[in-house]
């Protein structure tokens, strides 16, 4: 993974939903919530690069992936 690869945005996501990762041609485009507080939104970010490194996109068990990325 290169950071070249990964592209932020910031949207105004519904609540509960603090960031949102998703595959594109080139890497992947992360979309922050810009309601959440300076800390929030690089705590939102790191935990779109766990997702990002651990793969996720090529995993189906939802509630797994979401566990293994808060540990």
């Amino acid at each position: 993974m290169q950071m070249d690869d990964i592209y932020v945005y910031m949207a105004d996501l519904p609540d509960g939903i603090h960031e949102m990762v998703t595959p594109c041609c080139d890497g992947y485009t992360v979309y922050i919530d810009l309601k959440l507080s300076d800390t929030g939104k690089k705590e939102a970010y790191r935990h779109a690069l766990e997702h990002i490194k651990r793969n996720d996109f090529e995993k189906d068990d939802v509630q797994q992936i979401e566990s293994e990325a808060r540990t």
